[in-house]
């Protein structure tokens, strides 16, 4: 069974046992279950169902595997000949998900 769903801010197809970095959720730990409602689409073999936007009563439940920081961008601005330079650097927070059950 697959799923499409919406999940912070980000559209995923999903099956059960894939595993996914997205944006962290906040107040989680490592082993937490989430449920996510926001179905755009389910879909079994022939039978496939599309929300107007979502599809009513189905859930995903996904797990949270780890919370950790992602790789460092360093953002550079320049300016040549003025002497102007500014150096920032940026983590992203994530979560790794494994997707637990699919219920339609």
């Amino acid at each position: 069974m697959k799923a499409t769903i919406k999940t912070q801010g980000r559209q995923l197809t999903v099956e059960e046992g894939d595993i996914f970095h997205v944006n962290r959720y906040r107040n989680t730990k490592s082993g937490d279950i989430i449920d996510i409602n926001n179905v755009l689409m389910i879909g079994d073999g022939d039978k496939v169902s599309i929300g107007t936007p979502y599809v009513d009563g189905a859930m995903v439940k996904a797990k949270v595997v780890e919370n950790k920081r992602g790789k460092k961008v360093i953002v550079l601005k320049k300016k040549r000949r003025k002497g102007y330079r500014r150096k920032h650097g940026h983590r992203q927070e994530l979560s790794v998900i494994q997707i637990e059950s699919i219920k339609a």
